[in-house]
């Protein structure tokens, strides 16, 4: 039954609200939980890299300008109208060609190849070029590197052309069998499926016809780029010359605007030198893609490629160009970024591709990349390549994250994110054109100098875990198994968020007895347990191992209950004594506000007494005997140094 529109009402039955009215009520529950603040704005909102305020509520009110619709300018909601799947890009460093042709065979839809020119013929002998698109990554060898995809493409139309029977159509034998059928991915599914594949529908392309990207960079080598884009005007439909990467300068430590700004610039760059060299605006803007890392941050990456596609609107429509046709709407490339990824608790890292695939699927991406969750650790193994590849399989075909076009369009938070982080990153982009242009800003360091600047608040807020990284700073294993992989290229250069506690990690492993620390634990399990748990957690992010009191007390039972007999409570000798039985060096109290002021002084004086080269407190009161404190926000990497310096080990 059909229930007319009218009818319809959500929360009809609710009186009206203000954001006044829950601003009011929001204030009386945090003052009730002890926090003081003017409004709930005040103390519950938090600022980005980019100094963009994200609020703790939203409302009609905070919408910007309509965003257009999908496939129409500013493309804030996909550049393409019909929507659908993205592209599955595998990324391949070693000539493999069994890694690549089980990836073609298990629904991957595109190659991003980082190899040599000479590897390119044995990689692709088996792959049905016409079903997939592929995008080099050469570097220095870039224009050997096309020469001999060429080649290869040539060698795969003139072999189809031998076996086609007069009359035939592209793509079928002389037996009059499709080539779909031979290996190059599901046809089933994906985006060949929704009728859509490499920059232009699905099914259209002859044997050996090429689609992807040929991976120059102008502004490195000007020349290449160049002559390929001139190439790539003449030849495929699919295939373009010229891709814009912006994941170094995330790679960098860079923001998200940053990141924006930094590829505008670059694109802005590229399509100079394109213009300069006679070709139209039209066919340079064609000839580009951008590539984009993708972050655990879903919102973020949502609102980064939605504010990307309309600044690079903004900069078609300044330059004159088409507002329909290849080169209309921005090619997107998302990867799920290399600076987020761990070689601790590497496992974690499947949860944080699997967080920035969606949010890559949800903003809009045509093609992206999942990085192997064993990336830090060296050649992904076949595994690694399945749950990467799965992951999108999960969202796509399970989840639906594909079913509808731009997801979070509509959402309050959303358009006022990407509207913010937009005028951010257009700021940014003006500052390098003022500079005199991309190529300019790298000589000069202004670029190097922001990207630093911002890593360096980004490192501040790490050493402090306000930004936490799970399974390292936070909740990490001391006794895990990292699995072994063999050693590949890797992506060049970048930082890496867990690079100084992973590099206290390895420190710590390298001694020939692990370093630890003592856990005075003062009182009942209930007194102290959160304030253990805490101090077990920021030591052991370092590698260093926490010792409890009720486990090293003489006569305890090792595998018995730590809140036992054991316990030494709150008597200092029995917890000296406790303190020598560990064998550590450096204590650490931990108890409540209450039983510090009771028993704190007596302690830290026993400990003291029983050789204790250093006492912490968990906690920020001030007592006698204690040398410094642990707490929330703390800067864990400057206590977990100093800890290693007072156990004597070497840095």
């Amino acid at each position: 039954m059909t229930v007319p529109p009218e009818e319809l009402r959500s929360a009809a039955d609710f009186p009206p609200t203000t954001r006044e009215q829950w601003s009011e009520l929001a204030l009386g529950v945090l003052r009730k939980s002890g926090v003081e603040a003017g409004s709930p704005e005040e103390a519950l909102a938090s600022v980005t890299y980019d100094g963009v305020t994200i609020a703790p509520l939203y409302d009609a009110s905070d919408l910007p300008d309509d965003p257009g619709l999908p496939g129409a300018a500013p493309y804030v909601r996909g550049a393409r109208p019909e929507g659908g799947s993205w592209e599955v890009r595998q990324r391949h460093e070693v000539a493999d060609p069994e890694a690549v042709l089980a990836d073609l065979e298990n629904g991957v839809t595109s190659l991003w190849l980082a190899l040599g020119p000479e590897d390119l013929p044995r990689v692709l002998e088996r792959v049905h070029l016409e079903l997939i698109s592929i995008t080099l990554d050469a570097g220095e060898r870039t224009r050997e590197a096309a020469e001999a995809l060429f080649a290869v493409a040539e060698g795969k139309r003139a072999a189809a052309g031998r076996l086609r029977a007069p009359g035939a159509a592209p793509g079928e034998s002389a037996s009059g069998e499709s080539s779909s059928s031979g290996t190059g991915g599901r046809t089933g599914d994906g985006p060949a499926a929704d009728g859509w594949g490499a920059d232009g529908p699905a099914g259209e392309r002859g044997p050996g016809e090429l689609a992807g990207n040929l991976g120059a960079d102008p502004l490195r080598d000007p020349e290449t780029a160049i002559d390929l884009a001139r190439r790539c005007v003449a030849g495929p439909p699919g295939l373009r010359a010229i891709v814009v990467d912006g994941t170094p300068y995330h790679d960098a430590g860079g923001s998200d605007a940053e990141e924006l700004g930094c590829s505008v610039a670059a694109g802005v760059a590229a399509l100079r030198i394109l213009t300069g060299a006679g070709l139209t605006v039209d066919e340079a803007f064609g000839q580009l893609e951008f590539r984009y890392a993708a972050t655990a941050d879903q919102f973020l990456t949502i609102a980064k490629l939605r504010a990307a596609r309309r600044l690079w609107a903004r900069v078609a429509e300044v330059c004159g160009a088409a507002a329909s046709g290849r080169g209309a709407g921005q090619r997107q490339h998302a990867v799920t970024g290399s600076a987020m990824m761990t070689a601790r608790d590497p496992w974690v890292n499947m949860l944080r591709t699997t967080l920035a695939c969606f949010a890559a699927g949800t903003g809009g991406a045509d093609a992206v990349t999942v990085q192997p969750f064993d990336a830090r650790l060296g050649l992904p193994d076949a595994f690694a390549r399945r749950i990467a590849r799965n992951t999108h399989a999960l969202l796509v075909e399970e989840a639906g994250v594909a079913r509808v076009i731009d997801p979070a369009g509509g959402s309050w938070y959303v358009e006022r994110l990407t509207e913010e982080l937009a005028e951010k990153a257009w700021e940014w982009f003006q500052e390098i054109e003022r500079a005199g242009g991309m190529a300019a800003a790298l000589e000069s360091g202004l670029v190097a100098g922001r990207l630093a600047a911002t890593w360096e608040r980004r490192s501040e807020n790490i050493a402090h875990r306000r930004d936490p990284i799970t399974g390292v700073s936070e909740f990490p294993d001391l006794a895990e198994r990292i699995p072994v992989r063999r050693a590949g290229p890797g992506r060049a250069g970048g930082v890496r968020y867990a690079q100084e506690f992973e590099a206290l990690r390895d420190l710590a492993d390298a001694q020939g007895s692990r370093p630890k620390v003592f856990l005075a634990t003062i009182g009942p399990v209930a007194a102290h347990t959160a304030r253990t748990s805490f101090a077990a957690n920021l030591f052991q992010s370092g590698g260093i191992a926490a010792v409890t009191a009720a486990a090293a007390a003489p006569g305890a039972d090792p595998g018995g209950d730590p809140a036992g007999a054991a316990a030494p409570g709150v008597d200092p000798g029995r917890i000296a004594a406790a303190f020598i039985a560990s064998g550590a060096e450096v204590a650490c109290l931990c108890s409540s506000d209450r039983l510090y002021g009771e028993h704190a002084e007596a302690v830290a004086a026993a400990l003291r007494q029983a050789g204790a080269r250093k006492v912490w407190l968990a906690g920020k009161g001030e007592f006698a005997g204690v040398d410094a404190n642990l707490y929330a926000g703390c800067d864990a990497l400057g206590v977990l140094r100093t800890t290693f310096d007072d156990l004597g080990v070497a840095r």
